[in-house]
Parts: structure tokens; sequence; C-alpha cells
């Protein structure tokens, strides 16, 4: 017990020191697990052999990462996504898996251990590389769209490829030595790597079309029993009115499914996938995330610590060159097929490159695919470890890849060559600049009112929208002089600044009130410091894109907690009229640059100001209490 809990002691503190170090640095929660092991094991040796049968603990991580992918994948998102999944992802496996297979063949390897070679290094790190990408705001960039879509169809690939793995094993009758060469078993060892392990099976002596069905009946019994079960199931549970019941039950789904696809000789992980896809368009999918996500999420981190603790540092040590250069080789042999691959499906420049160096290395799945190799005999365990190193060097290696991105980037220009704005042939008293989802509500608004408006927008998707509509718009930058001054600015009464770019609305507001002192200038903020910007850049009515909407809902909350439509409207407007004031107010106090938290002035005043709306509305509320009583 004692020996359990001193190492149980040490793989979380290993986990939650290395951990967060490795986020802050920008590294990844995966590569700060890695690091963990690999300072508690090889550096300074405070575990030893109990990783290898953690380890094994551990994979069911793999099982619920796998359950909890499923329950993302609804069936109809994955169909509308197909062309892309199956086109670009696919096609990104499949050379990568033989450009490495054949690279491994060259070496000298059978084509059975190259291919599992090639499948396991052809999957990249989908936690590191989504990750990085939202911490960059890259995920909603072609690049990032498109790496996020190869990630989804590697995710979906390992379960075949764990139900394909088996098929590549050596022969029963034949086993690995510890050099990694073959030789005749003996004494029942030909048992490794059989699946079952001496264990409990269903399918254990039948013949081969008996398989076949048990098989089937397994997979439609998890689909059936997700369709028709589940709610059942929850409605009892949902009686028993105690929290920890829904975790029992949801560790119960993945534990059962993974033992009856055991039984049959499957995947565990073919199965909770299979349960999660059939979960996804269930309302329980959400109680089930919540309850498994920190099982998982321990369970994997336990993984890669093991990951890291098992890797045998002598053989790095040995010949460091080498491992760094074949870890390379991979990156290399990857980014070219992704390079490929993403000029054929139309990524250029700045999406090609984030596309080719965010996905170039191997990943997690890697681990598991390497692990699970070894105990089907289709790897040796010498050669695996050199993988798992390898593959531990390439993801280690990939902050660099997003370095060498950024360096990158700012060399090379995504600007399309610009359109030619359209001939600007009318003039009226307002002029819309964006329309967007802000700007179409005030264009609809005073085009109804009987105004004539002149919308201009640089997105010819946006005017091309309207159009249809009917609406007349007309394309071009809104902070070109030239397009303002033929769309009217010199006699426009009004000017609205709605585009989705901040900085081109405070630059736009800063130029008509250069041009136009008179001009009426209507500017829609996108935060509060956005609001003292434009304050400075002199517009005259500043509309926070959020506050009318929040203001509302909170009249909304005033009149089902108690107040009269009556009150919670006067309770709302003097909300209103006492921001406008301290907007104003505050403004002179804001500096350019300085956060409020290091304004002590700012922040003395907005306190000041709080009370004082806390005052006025508690007046508001006696005034009323008053005005029934009397």
């Amino acid at each position: 017990m004692d020996e359990f809990l001193y190492q149980a002691s040490i793989y979380l503190a290993a986990a939650v020191i290395a951990v967060p170090f490795a986020s802050r640095l920008g590294l990844g929660s995966v590569l700060g697990y890695l690091a963990a092991g690999i300072i508690i094991g090889p550096v300074l040796g405070m575990v030893g052999a109990e990783t290898e049968d953690l380890q094994h603990f551990a994979e069911f991580g793999v099982v619920m990462m796998l359950f909890l992918i499923g329950l993302e994948l609804e069936p109809r998102a994955l169909w509308d996504m197909r062309h892309r999944l199956i086109g670009l992802g696919g096609l990104q496996i499949l050379f990568s898996t033989l450009a490495l297979m054949g690279a491994a063949m060259a070496t000298g390897q059978p084509w059975q251990a190259s291919l599992a070679i090639g499948l396991a290094l052809s999957l990249s790190s989908t936690a590191i590389v989504l990750q990085t990408l939202s911490e960059k705001g890259l995920m909603q960039t072609s690049g990032g769209r498109s790496a996020f879509s190869v990630l989804l169809t590697q995710d979906i690939a390992v379960i075949p490829i764990l139900a394909f793995l088996p098929l590549l094993a050596v022969a029963p009758d034949l086993q690995f030595t510890t050099d990694g060469s073959i030789q005749r078993a003996v004494d029942g060892a030909a048992q490794h790597g059989s699946g079952h392990g001496g264990g409990l099976s269903l399918v254990a002596g039948l013949p081969g079309w008996a398989v076949t069905l048990v098989t089937i009946g397994a997979v439609a019994f998890i689909i059936l029993a997700g369709i028709y079960l589940t709610r059942p199931l929850f409605r009892y549970i949902h009686a028993a009115n105690l929290r920890e019941m829904y975790t029992a039950l949801a560790l119960l789904i993945v534990v059962g499914i993974s033992f009856l696809m055991t039984l049959v000789g499957l995947s565990p992980a073919l199965g909770a996938f299979l349960a999660g896809v059939v979960l996804a368009n269930s309302e329980f999918r959400h109680e089930l995330e919540s309850d498994l996500t920190p099982f998982k999420g321990l369970l994997l981190g336990l993984f890669f610590i093991t990951v890291g603790a098992g890797i045998n540092y002598k053989a790095f040590l040995e010949d460091p060159g080498d491992m760094i250069g074949l870890a390379l080789l991979i990156i290399v042999a990857k980014g070219t097929v992704l390079y490929f691959v993403g000029r054929a499906f139309g990524l250029r420049r700045r999406a090609q490159w984030l596309f080719t160096l965010s996905l170039a290395q191997s990943g997690e799945f890697g681990f598991v695919l390497l692990a699970f190799s070894v105990q089907l005999n289709v790897l040796p365990q010498v050669l695996s470890e050199k993988l798992l190193l390898i593959v531990a060097l390439s993801m280690l290696i990939t902050p660099l890849l997003f370095i060498l991105y950024d360096l990158m980037s700012k060399r090379i220009s995504d600007q399309k060559p610009e359109q030619e704005p359209d001939e600007i042939d009318e003039q009226g008293p307002v002029i819309i600049a964006g329309i967007g989802r802000f700007g179409q509500i005030v264009n609809r608004l005073v085009r109804a009112s009987g105004f004539q408006t002149i919308v201009l927008d640089n997105n010819m998707e946006a005017i091309q929208l309207m159009r249809r509509f009917g609406v007349k718009g007309f394309l071009g930058d809104p902070t070109r002089p030239e397009l303002l001054r033929a769309a009217g600015l010199s006699k426009a009464k009004v000017l609205v600044a709605a585009m989705d770019q901040a900085e081109e609305v405070t630059k736009l507001v800063a130029y008509a009130r250069r041009q136009r002192p008179d001009i009426h200038i209507i500017a829609r903020a996108f935060d509060r410091n956005h609001v003292y910007e434009l304050y400075k850049a002199g517009a005259d009515d500043i509309v926070r894109e959020m506050f009318d909407s929040s203001l509302r809902a909170g009249r909304y909350v005033l009149e089902n907690a108690g107040l009269s439509e009556y009150e919670a409207a006067r309770a709302e407007q003097t909300f209103y009229a006492h921001d406008r004031r301290t907007m104003r107010e505050l403004a002179q106090l804001w500096q350019p640059g300085v956060h409020a938290r290091d304004n002590p002035a700012y922040i003395a005043r907005s306190n000041e100001l709080e009370r004082d709306l806390e005052t006025a509305l508690l007046q508001l509320a006696e005034e009323e209490s008053d005005r029934k009583s009397a």
C-alpha cells in the first residue's frame, strides 16, 4: 500500500508541476505529460518496472477519448463533411502511410511491420495541433480548418486501423526475440498477441461464419442499445437523485461496451466509438461528456506519462543524431505529402504552409498503435521502443514548426488581387459602411422608413447576397477616401460605421470627422475600450453591439423576478442614462494602451459611479413603493 501511494504521489506531482509549465510555454499538455514521464523515469529514475502495467490501465483513456469523439460526430455532420474528410484527410493518411512504409521497407523491415509503422506514424497530434491553433487564433483560417478536417479524419481512421492491425501479426507459432528477430515459439508462447490472453471469449473455437455472425450481433446490440436502452436507463438513474449515479452509468456504458468488444475479439475502442456516434443525437450527450471528460483527461495524461517514463533513453544517448535525424525525416516525408495534398485541394501560400507544418509530426495515437502492435506481435519490442522515441521527438519539434510558420507568414501575403471597386453612381443622405449582421438591420430600418442609403462593403459575397434581395450596394473599401467622396460624404447627413474590424471603424470615423466636422457619425463599438477610441476619434453616437440586447435581457429578468413591466422599464431607462453619462466621463480618464486595472484614477471613478447607479436604482424602487402605498 505504501509503495502504491508513493508511486501515485510521484505521477500526480509530476503532472501537476510539468503540465501547467508546458502549457504556459505554449508547448501543450501532451508534451507536458511526456516531459513529466521523462523526468521521473529516465532522468531521475523515480519510477521503473510498474510503468508497463500502468500503461495497460491508462490505455482505457484512449477508449474514453474515442467514445467522446464519437459523441461529437453526428452522422449528419459527418455526411456533410464527407468530401473534405475522404479527400483531404483520406489522401493524407494514404500517401503518408505509403511513403513511411516504403522508408521502413528500405531499412529491411518486413512488409507487415512496415505497414504498421506507416499507419502509426501517418497520424498527427490532435491534442498539440488543435490547442496551438486555438491559442494562436488560427482555427478559423483556411489552413486551420483544413488541418482540423485532417485531424478529424485521422481520429476516425484510428478505429479501422485498430481493427486491421491484428491481420498483420506474425504467425501464431512464431515470436519476436529481444533483438527483434523472429523464431519458432515454444512452451505456449505462441499465444502472445492472440488478443484474448487466455481470457473469456465468445468466439473461441467457433467456425469463421459463426465468428462473423457473433461479431455483427455484438455491433448491432451496441447500436440498438444506444437507441432504445439509454433513455430508460437514464430515467431510472434520475429517480435515485444521486449525482454520482450519472457518473457510474457513464463509466458502465464505456466499460461494458469495451468488455463486449473484447469478448468477440474486436478493439474496445471500436465499440466505444460506435456507441458515441449512436448517442451523438441523444439528449444525454452533454451529461455523458461532462461525466467522462475528467476521467479521460487523467487516464490519457497517465498514459502519456508512462510513455515518457518508458522511453529507452539509452537508445537515444547511443546515437542521438540518428534518432533526431529519423524524427526530422518523418516530418519531411509527411510535410511533403501534406504540401502536395493541400495544393491539390486549393490551399495556397500562408494557408498551405500552416496546413503543412502543423500536421507534419507524428501524434499521440502513434503511441497507442505502436503499443498495440507490440501486444499483437506485429512489431518487436526493441523496434517499438525506438519508434516511440522518434514519435516523442517529432512532437517535441512541433512548437519549432509553428515558430517557423510564424516567421514565414510575416514574409508571405495572403491578400488576393484587390478587386476593382464598383463605380458609385448614386449619392444619398445616409452612408452605411459595412453590411454585415449589424449594418443589415440598420439599413433595413432606414430604407423601410423611406430614406435612401448608400451601402459600401469590401465583401463581395455580402454585396451579391444583398443584390439577390433587391438591395443595391457598392463593392469597395469604405475607408478609401475616393470611394467616400464618390458616395457623397461631402453632402451626406449621417455616416454609419458598421464594419466588422474595430480598427477600420476607428479609422473611418477619424477620417470622416476631419473631412466633415458637421456630419453625424454613428459607430459600431466592439467593447468598452473601443468606445473610448471612437469617442476620441469623433463619433457622435456609439453603439456597443451587445449592449442594447443585454440591457433588454436584463429587463426581462426583472419582469420575471417580481417587478412590473413599468418598474422594469424605468430601471432599464435609468441604467441606460447612467451608462451613457458614465462612458463620457470615464472616456476622459481612459489612457490608450494602458489596461484599466493599471489606471488607478479610472478604477476609483468607476467604483464611485457604480455606487451612484445602485443609489439611483434603490431610490427608484423606494419611489415606486411610496407611489403604490399612497
